[in-house]
């Protein structure tokens, strides 16, 4: 069909099909993005849509669409910026495959989806009618390229005259076009308008009552105009909870986690995507007794979080991929003095500055291995955002128990993404315990490791008879320097020792469909929605798969090689590189394997294959599902 010519009707025409009403269609899912130039604020209109559709009862997950550049040049490809939302009757773990509906501020934007594959066929796309008729000739053959590339598709476009009509409400349509969209969505979509307007005024409450007043209007004049001239309405029945549930994003749920956790201070150096959960520990953290410490780099940060762990308060420091390299010197010391620390890595594409604003799963190695030494430590994954937070509180326990360092790697898929999840019950045993300054027997040593299990006593500074000199050097139970062979082979077993002990309090993992069959597709971190409805489907195709996903990557959860040889073949899915089999050049022995497919190898001698991509956005189950049917061993159903 030609995209130009499927237009939404002239009012006239409209009137006589109201009688009737618009079409209603009633499906169980739907995926809405909406795009824009940077700085146009698609992202606050899906974020709010999102928001409000969890709060009324759907399942809901959301992505950020964001730009590499800070402030890419407007109206081309690169410059979109906006949000996916996918909505559902049920719990929603994934952003899905493809959009249902786009709303779109330009041509350029939207093509910047097209070409991603990202619009589903018969997608509908409510797009800006200015710029086929914009003054500047340029322009409108812009437009019309973009149509042309469009055309042959099966999409149908609905112009909408968005700057006309919030020009009759503001002066300046670029800082008002995105609520005029959230009234089109809103209507579109059954979503409750006193709903929206209660978020709108949460989200603008800072800009005063001036600003909210006209976010509020231009939300009605988006939804007045709907409901005048589209013939079509979506919904998707709502299954309510059976519990109170809340709604954030994980680098939210990884701030109140903290604050959950009872630790106290958060030490960062701003650096995306991790930045926003210190930005919202800092909006609520003192009402908690807590402190934000922005340090003047990586480095510091890692060292204020470090010895205020040290002086008792158990720290964390949030960073990103460039910021675990800058902090790696302090971390040894952290191992090295058995001072409880917590690490959360938001990780983002690499290497170097690499791909700040996108997704990637490749800090697994450098989290495990990126020090000089042996520095053993635990690792761990949450998958989901009710996970974020409760790894906080996991992070932290293990940290005081063990005395040890406990990264938690999250990424930008978690970081920014909205879900929601059953409102925890707290508990007692989340908060950090008083700190025992009571005085130790005399003759303590600060270092006094149980020869079977490598713990010790944790002597804060001030503990009466607990004086000490802390070192980074390589020391015996006293804290004293010494090189003798034996000393440094005691240490290294000690601290090694506790890690051990830590592993045999984890359970096996569950597998997720039968125990034992063709495929085990092995995940980890925000992977698991995806893989899960992938395999899913392909078992409604008839194929023997299941799936299993990690938490704790070290050390691992045990049973791993048992649960293995009940399946002909293993193999993961990760977004981290790793080279196809069939390459140029690509042998068994040069072949670069996925971080966790590497990982998994070593501990259990099994044969594990990997599928790795690293397209800069999450996985989509469609393409998970395509990476199974290439991967079923052969003789497979």
């Amino acid at each position: 069909m030609n995209p130009s010519s499927s237009t939404a009707k002239a009012p006239a025409k409209k009137k006589a099909k109201k009688a009737k009403g618009p079409k209603v269609i009633t499906v169980p899912e739907h995926t809405v993005e909406v795009v824009s130039d940077s700085g146009e604020g698609a992202q606050r209109c899906a974020q709010i849509f999102g928001r409000v559709s969890a709060r009324m009862g759907n399942g809901v997950w959301t992505v950020e669409i964001i730009p590499a550049e800070i402030q890419p040049p407007a109206r081309t490809p690169p410059s979109a910026s906006g949000n996916r939302v996918r909505l559902g009757t049920k719990p929603v773990t994934n952003w899905g495959d493809a959009a249902n509906l786009v709303v779109a501020f330009n041509e350029q934007v939207l093509l910047h989806r097209f070409r991603l594959g990202a619009l589903a066929d018969g997608a509908i796309i409510l797009i800006e009618s200015m710029w086929e008729t914009h003054d500047d000739e340029d322009i409108r053959k812009e437009w019309a390229a973009a149509m042309q590339e469009l055309d042959g598709h099966n999409l149908r476009f609905v112009k909408i005259p968005m700057e006309e009509q919030c020009l009759t409400l503001v002066e300046n349509p670029r800082r008002g076009k995105n609520m005029f969209a959230l009234g089109l969505l809103a209507y579109v979509y059954f979503r409750d308008l006193d709903t929206i307007r209660d978020q709108i005024a949460h989200e603008f409450r800072k800009k005063g009552q001036e600003v909210i007043d006209s976010n509020l209007a231009l939300l009605q004049l988006g939804y007045d105009w709907a409901e005048q001239h589209l013939d079509f309405r979506i919904e998707i029945p709502i299954e309510k909870p059976g519990k109170p549930m809340v709604v954030m994003n994980g680098n939210q749920a990884i701030a109140i986690g903290a604050i959950a956790s009872g630790m106290e201070l958060c030490a960062m150096y701003p650096i995306t995507p991790a930045t926003s959960a210190s930005h919202y520990l800092s909006d609520i953290f003192e009402e908690y007794g807590g402190i934000v410490h922005q340090a003047e780099d990586e480095i510091a940060a890692a060292g204020v979080a470090t010895g205020a762990s040290f002086a008792g308060k158990v720290a964390f420091t949030i960073t990103s991929g460039p910021g675990l390299a800058l902090k790696t010197e302090f971390l040894g010391l952290a191992v090295m003095t058995e001072t409880p620390l917590v690490l959360v890595d938001v990780q983002r594409g690499g290497p170097s500055t690499g791909l700040p604003t996108k997704v990637e799963q490749a800090d697994l190695l450098a989290a495990i291995f990126g020090q000089p030494g042996d520095a053993p430590h635990v690792v761990m994954a949450p998958a989901t955002m009710e996970e974020c937070f409760l790894c906080m509180t996991t992070a932290r326990r293990i940290a005081e128990a063990f005395r040890c360092v406990v990264m938690v790697l999250t990424d930008a898929n978690l970081a920014t993404g909205v879900q929601p999840f059953p409102r925890p019950d707290v508990t007692s045993e989340w908060i950090a315990h008083p700190l025992d300054l009571s005085p130790v027997p005399e003759g303590t040593r600060a270092y006094e490791w149980d020869q079977r299990t490598g713990l010790s006593r944790r002597l804060i500074p001030g503990q009466p008879n607990g004086m000490h000199t802390l070192t980074g050097l390589a020391h015996d139970e006293g804290s004293k320097v010494a090189y003798q062979p034996e000393i440094n082979q005691r240490g290294c077993e000690m601290r090694s020792r506790k890690m051990a002990v830590f592993q045999q309090t984890l359970q096996p993992p569950t597998v997720y469909g039968p125990a034992k069959g063709d495929l085990l597709v092995v995940g980890w971190g925000s992977t698991q929605g995806a893989i899960e409805e992938a395999v899913d489907r392909a078992q409604a195709e008839g194929l023997s798969v299941s799936s299993l996903h990690l938490r704790f990557l070290s050390p691992m959860e045990p049973g791993l090689k048992q649960i293995f040889k009940k399946f002909k073949k293993v193999m993961t899915v990760e977004i981290n590189y790793s080279d196809e089999k069939d390459a140029p050049f690509i042998t068994e022995e040069n072949r670069r394997r996925g971080q966790l497919s590497w990982l998994l190898r070593a501990q259990t001698l099994v044969d594990v294959d990997c599928w790795g991509r690293v397209p800069g956005e999450p996985l989509r189950p469609g393409t998970i599902l395509d990476a199974i049917r290439g991967h079923m061993p052969n003789g497979a159903k």
